[in-house]
């Protein structure tokens, strides 16, 4: 188990990821904060809800919470960088049901509803998937203290 922890958390990545780990994680933050919460002009669980399953995605009220968990909790992860690689998998996932399920078919710009911020945000989340949290991050410290 320490090993797959390690394996995880080991980041050969600098301090460039910070500038891109911030900012992501705060968008996704507040995605998820207006599908669980309602905050942000969000519609909270059952809007949201309500709109998946008007959509086909049933049932609406779990789809809701699933992607809105994923996001807030996802992105809180990846501001901390904390266990920043299965967080971002989840993100990247959750990002590839948004294109394929709501964006796809509006082409790719977001004036049209398209998939071009979708697409921005899982390359995002691929390369942290790939690199790694990097130097300032919780992941770090648990390496450091793994390795001793």
């Amino acid at each position: 188990m320490k090993a797959l922890i390690k394996r995880i958390t080991h980041s050969t990545a600098g301090f460039s990821t910070l500038a891109l780990r911030l900012p992501v994680g705060i968008i996704f933050m507040a995605h998820g904060a207006q599908k669980l919460f309602g905050w942000f002009g969000g519609y909270g669980l059952e809007g949201t809800g309500q709109w998946m399953a008007s959509m086909g995605m049933e049932p609406g009220v779990l789809m809701a919470f699933m992607a809105g968990s994923a996001e807030f909790f996802g992105g809180l992860f990846i501001l901390l960088g904390l266990l920043t690689r299965p967080a971002a998998v989840a993100l990247a996932f959750t990002m590839v049901i948004a294109i394929a399920s709501v964006h796809l078919s509006n082409g790719l710009f977001m004036s049209n509803n398209g998939y071009e911020y979708a697409l921005a945000l899982l390359a995002a989340s691929v390369s942290l998937a790939l690199s790694g949290s990097g130097k300032v991050a919780i992941d770090n410290a648990i390496t450091t203290r793994l390795a001793k």
